[in-house]
């Protein structure tokens, strides 16, 4: 490892249209820099790990060193990440995207901040001040914010942006770490193992890519869900010597805001579903989307919140009958809003609904908090 040297791990797969921007970009914003980059390609069809050959030969390394990792096959971006740190030769590492959703005029206020502040990783953060999101459709973001509420709360995660791609950190904190490297969010796994670290974040404006096509499907979908469980169980075990009764009451509160926001994402997409694609009366479909979500969060809400395996079919039906009874309050709630916001003020049906089920959520916890799960509200 060389002191004071920066390495710029670049994951890619199919970006034979941006590399070799990022590569320019990179070399001119960063000129007085002890630097390397190290793009780690996964077999790409387009040829990406030849360009970045091709690459090195044309315009060498006389600025700063340009390297590439050849993989078989697609591994996931976590692993390619943990592969370009094994080979990377810096004191500090900087991990970005190939598609210029990143830009690389950031990082030298990213390593400014890591020096002056003594951090232990910087994150460029879409969501604080400052930051933003430039060319995502509404649904993207609306996923983007519940995958985050997910990590934060779940977690116990502080950052602003746990799911940022784009982050600078000084290797030593992953000394001693295993990684399950599932999934794109290596930050995630980071911030979740690397005990006691500090962390701060600059904003960013994050743009959509202009070439090539988004890796997000359903595959990602279903890896994030699986890192988050295996770093819930992590946290678990973590947890199970903490004697401080605040500690343990601030992860259950954390769990329980956790199902919410699961929740309002099965709401969401339920009520839209049947509104577009069956052409439904949106409050019918607003009536559907809150059966699906109070099912879900109950079953969530007694199996993980509260850890009560009994799922005795009387016993069950009971506490799945208080739940439903009191999160019906928040329904009418829900419901009220809706009709008023719509019908009242204009506002579109999206708009109102994301409202309206927020609302709810809030009433729905401290009525099931004290009723249902027979707990002091502020225990």
């Amino acid at each position: 490892m060389t002191e004071n040297q920066v390495s710029v791990i670049i994951p890619t797969f199919n970006e034979s249209e941006n590399i070799c921007n990022v590569l320019d970009l990179i070399k001119e914003h960063l000129p007085r820099i002890n630097l390397e980059a190290i793009v780690v390609d996964d077999n790409s069809p387009d040829g990406t790990g030849k360009i970045v050959e091709d690459y090195v030969k044309i315009k060498g390394n006389e600025e700063y060193s340009v390297s590439v990792i050849h993989r078989k096959t697609k591994s996931g971006l976590s692993s390619a990440i943990l592969d370009g740190l094994k080979k990377s030769n810096g004191d500090t590492i900087v991990v970005m995207d190939s598609d210029l959703s990143h830009p690389p005029q950031i990082i030298p206020k990213m390593l400014e901040t890591l020096r002056k502040t003594q951090c232990d990783i910087v994150v460029a953060s879409r969501y604080v001040a400052g930051g933003a999101i430039q060319g995502w459709p509404f649904k993207r973001k609306l996923m983007s914010k519940i995958a985050t509420k997910i990590a934060k709360k779940g977690l116990g995660i502080n950052s602003d942006d746990p799911m940022s791609g784009f982050f600078v950190f000084r290797k030593k904190i992953t000394e001693g770490l295993k990684f399950d490297a599932i999934g794109y969010k290596m930050l995630l796994e980071l911030l979740v193992k690397a005990n006691g670290v500090k962390v701060e974040e600059v904003p960013y404006t994050f743009t959509d890519r202009k070439k090539g096509s988004s890796k997000l499907d359903t595959s990602t979908i279903i890896d994030y869900c699986k890192s988050v469980w295996k770093l819930y169980r992590y946290g678990r075990q973590v947890r199970k010597t903490e004697k401080r009764v605040s500690v343990r009451f601030l992860s259950k509160a954390a769990r329980f805001f956790t199902v919410g926001a699961s929740g309002l994402g099965v709401n969401y997409l339920a009520s839209l579903l049947f509104s577009s694609s069956l052409d439904m009366w949106y409050l019918h479909a607003t009536i559907l989307g809150i059966v699906f979500s109070i099912t879900s969060n109950f079953v969530l809400n007694k199996y993980w919140t509260f850890e009560d395996r009994d799922f005795a079919p009387k016993k069950t039906a009971i506490q799945y009958g208080k739940f439903a009874g009191f999160s019906s309050i928040g329904a009418l709630v829900q419901l009220g809003m809706v009709y008023y916001l719509v019908d009242g003020f204009s506002l579109s049906y999206p708009v109102a609904l994301v409202l309206a089920v927020g609302t709810a959520a809030f009433s729905n916890f401290v009525l099931n908090k004290k009723w249902t799960f027979r707990e002091k509200v502020w225990s």
